[in-house]
């Protein structure tokens, strides 16, 4: 544990949540994602913030966009692939993307290293955001204030 104190926390002492919240069938290719939720762990309530770590292999998330929430990464360390409708860029880091709500590109990020790599992930909480999944049958439909994963027809998982 560190030794700091009042607002400031060393960013190894919140627990990582390893994988993420897909319906099983989605889980390939986030599996061992590691997400500390910077945000959370200080109080924030208005935006999230959290720090991401890929190991090598592991993507972000599936391909997304937001229609109520602006999105953006900073890469830490390491090196990642942006993935967007426009094709794949290489981000390294210092490097950073944004992406404005109700755009529909889909975006993720991918570590297509041999080492892991780092990025901030900043959102706003904007109430009832939907996310949407073109390459994939998944809506996550968060109109009721926690997002619950359908299938894009409307019927859950």
């Amino acid at each position: 544990m560190s030794k700091l104190t009042g607002p400031a926390f060393d960013p190894m002492d919140v627990k990582p949540r390893i994988g993420s919240g897909y319906p099983e069938e989605f889980q390939k290719g986030c599996e061992t994602r590691e997400k500390r939720r910077l945000g959370d762990h200080g109080g924030l309530v208005n935006f999230g913030v959290n720090l991401t770590t890929l190991p090598p292999g592991q993507g972000s998330a599936i391909r997304h966009w937001h229609t109520m929430q602006d999105e953006f990464v900073f890469v830490v360390s390491g090196e990642l692939t942006l993935v967007t409708d426009a094709g794949e860029q290489i981000l390294t880091s210092g490097m950073c993307a944004a992406f404005p709500k109700n755009i529909p590109d889909g975006h993720c990020l991918v570590n297509r290293s041999d080492a892991p790599a780092s990025y901030l992930e900043i959102g706003d909480r904007t109430p009832g955001d939907v996310g949407h999944y073109p390459d994939v049958d998944l809506v996550a439909d968060g109109k009721t204030g926690s997002y619950v994963f359908t299938r894009k027809d409307g019927t859950p998982y």
